[in-house]
């Protein structure tokens, strides 16, 4: 989407009142310390590489040691800075000087109004003609009418790129999420300050937007304050310096009472997860049997009634922090307005003042106090807005573990033959006490179909997600063609592989968009083989509109839903469609029967003929036709051979084996439909 299309989007739905919904060294100086500990370790790999990556153990301690939640990596004029440099580089330079002159034309307003009634006061003080009386009230009139009608044209004008730099920020984070390393989706504290992001950027009056008011009203306070500094320094500097004390005085005073917020964003942060989390497994068409079969409704209003207790008690705790700063600002407000009207009355009974004088400066004493405050307000107003910011910009700046633009490129090849190699494998998921792989030795050579079995918890899924570079492991080596995957360019890695899960989603979109996976440069003629291939065609070309029909109930009212079956062909379809060198069969039949999935394997091993894969399942039986068979029990392979070999040796798989076919041949196949 364009981003005139994604501004004619946004503003199309008039949000103005939607309420929808930090400190690290930098990823150069964390290379250069872990550049340092592997070459103390005497480690020999590629220089190139140890440059630039950062080994899983030690980024995770980096990441404990710079994780200050109680303190924000940039400073309000550091996020000011960084805004204004992606207007300049989004080419939404008129933001800044749209900005710059509804600066400049409220300022200008504002004096009209302040030597308006001074002005007339004065004329009638010297007795001057009715016709310049009204000459005098007409212009000032006609000036205040020119200033407010072109502040108000250059508002409207100056939200539509505030809108659209908001929108480039949303981009940017998707794109983050879409792109950043496996691991990072695992990760605590980059979930924790994604869910926050959303304070940035979730409407009209988030920070991502907000900001731009924020930046041109304190412009705006800073000139008046100027203006009217200079008109009281020739009453009384000491005036200036006692409204000046007071004012700072609150501002130091609500300054930390503002940032509990964000000291305790975390707790926050889990809270709102788990409400968002609990409304969208309520609102879950998947959950809706189980919510009337099981009678959830009681439970999941109790959980509900909680999680909304908590937040509010959080947002009771921050109020009654806040509150002290609004008791002290009514306070210092009493007593700076108390001065400056106390003096005024003063220099009047003194006769030191005339009267249009005293008007003036009764005016301007009143504005100036109002400056002050407007411009310790919006330096509130801008920290507070900073602190979200700052979140978002760390998000979108979160260290990658994995090599991108950066590592070695590579072009995937389906016609070359690849061999791809662990080396002496073992990891552990973070948290875990003990390694769910262990010293894995495992090749897979050029066109060869390897079946992964084993028991649920295994390693097998685990195992697949190494080898697609999902993880880097903790120990060893993952080798396409005898080099560390680790030195490629993740991305170009990732397109090596064409894969099935047995957790998929289907795309709000057509069904030639879902086989081709994108909405632009569709190969048709493709599509519709790989659908003829995976044995769906007669299915697609009976739907409403063909190749063309939309598919996901949940954003299409006209949508078609696909049984298990048939989408599972349309996974078949998609994976053909990519053409990788590699194929991986990660247990996508789990959900059909054993008849259906030995039909789907079989088009799996047909269309797959001449391409090294990797398939894994429950069913043993299923998996028979392999070249080789692994199966991993305790982190290990136990056994490794063909069908035939395995239960010749009479070990675990041909008990496992035995034990699954006796239960076929009962007849206990039910539960598979």
């Amino acid at each position: 989407m364009g981003k005139k299309e994604a501004l004619k989007k946004e503003t199309g739905k008039n949000r103005e009142n939607e309420t929808d919904r930090p400190g690290r060294e930098s990823p150069v100086k964390e290379d250069k310390r872990a550049e340092k500990a592997r070459a103390q370790e005497g480690n020999t790999r590629d220089s190139k590489t140890r440059k630039r990556r950062i080994p899983k153990a030690e980024l995770k301690e980096s990441r404990k040691e710079k994780e200050p939640w109680e303190k924000p990596r940039y400073n309000m004029w550091q996020m000011s800075a960084y805004m204004i440099s992606l207007a300049w580089r989004e080419k939404e330079k008129k933001i800044i000087l749209l900005g710059l002159l509804l600066t400049l034309l409220s300022v200008a307003g504002n004096l009209t109004n302040l030597f308006l009634s001074p002005t007339i006061l004065g004329l009638v003080e010297r007795r001057a003609e009715l016709p310049v009386l009204l000459a005098a009230i007409l212009g000032f009139l006609a000036l205040s009418i020119l200033f407010n009608a072109a502040r108000a044209y250059t508002d409207a004008n100056w939200r539509y790129g505030k809108i659209t730099l908001r929108v480039c920020l949303v981009a940017m984070l998707n794109n983050k999420l879409a792109t950043t390393s496996y691991p990072n989706l695992q990760d605590d504290t980059f979930q924790k300050r994604m869910t926050k992001t959303n304070d940035a950027i979730n409407c009209n009056a988030a920070a991502g937007e907000a900001v731009w008011g924020t930046l041109s009203g304190l412009l705006e306070n800073l000139l008046g304050f100027a203006v009217y500094l200079t008109l009281l320094s020739a009453a009384s500097p000491y005036l200036f310096a006692a409204i000046t004390l007071i004012t700072l005085i609150g501002y130091f005073i609500n300054k930390p009472l503002n940032r509990y917020g964000y000291r305790h964003r975390e707790e926050l942060g889990r809270i709102e997860g788990k409400y968002w989390n609990l409304r969208g497994y309520a609102e879950s068409p998947n959950l809706a049997k189980d919510i009337r079969l099981f009678g959830m409704r009681p439970w999941l209003q109790e959980i509900y009634a909680k999680t909304i207790d908590a937040l509010r008690a959080f947002r009771r705790r921050e109020s009654n922090v806040v509150i002290w700063g609004r008791i002290a600002d009514l306070m210092l407000a009493f007593l700076r307005n108390g001065l400056v009207y106390a003096w005024l009355t003063l220099q009047v009974l003194e006769g030191d003042i005339s009267v249009p004088s005293f008007l003036l400066y009764f005016s301007a004493a009143g504005g100036f106090s109002a400056w002050v405050t407007g411009i310790l307000d919006n330096l509130l107003t801008l920290h507070s807005q900073s602190l979200d910011l700052s979140n978002l910009r760390e998000c979108l700046e979160y260290p990658e573990p994995f090599l991108f633009q950066e590592g070695r490129p590579l072009t995937p090849n389906p016609g070359r033959a690849y061999e791809l190699r662990l080396e002496d494998v073992s990891f552990r998921y973070p948290g875990s006490e003990k390694n769910i792989l262990s010293h894995i030795n495992l090749t897979l050579h050029p066109g060869e179909k390897l079946a992964v079995v084993g028991l649920n918890g295994a390693g097998k899924t685990t195992l697949v997600k190494l080898l697609c570079g999902f993880y880097d492991p903790d120990e060893g080596r993952v080798l396409l063609d005898g080099r560390d995957i680790r030195e490629y360019n993740r991305a170009d890695y990732y397109r090596m592989f064409s894969a099935v899960f047995q957790d998929f989603t289907l795309l709000p979109a057509t069904v030639a968009a879902n086989v081709a996976q994108s909405e632009d440069a569709i190969d048709m003629e493709k599509v519709t083989d790989c659908i003829a291939k995976a044995g769906l065609q007669e299915k697609t070309e009976s739907l409403p509109q063909g190749y063309e029909t939309l598919l996901n109930r949940e954003v299409y009212e006209d949508a078609v839903m696909l049984s298990g079956g048939e989408t599972q062909r349309l996974m078949l379809a998609r994976a053909l469609y990519k053409d990788a060198p590699f194929v991986i069969l990660d247990e996508p039949t789990a959900a059909l029967d054993p008849i259906a999935e030995a039909d789907m394997y079989a088009k799996y091993h047909d269309m797959t003929a001449g391409r090294s894969s990797v398939y894994i399942s429950h069913r043993l039986a299923s998996t028979r036709f392999c070249d080789r068979i692994l199966l991993i029990e305790d982190g290990r392979l136990a056994e490794v051979g063909t069908h035939e070999s395995l239960l010749a040796l009479g070990g675990r798989y041909a008990e496992l084996f035995h034990v699954q076919s006796q239960y076929y041949r009962e007849g206990d196949t039910s539960h598979e439909g």
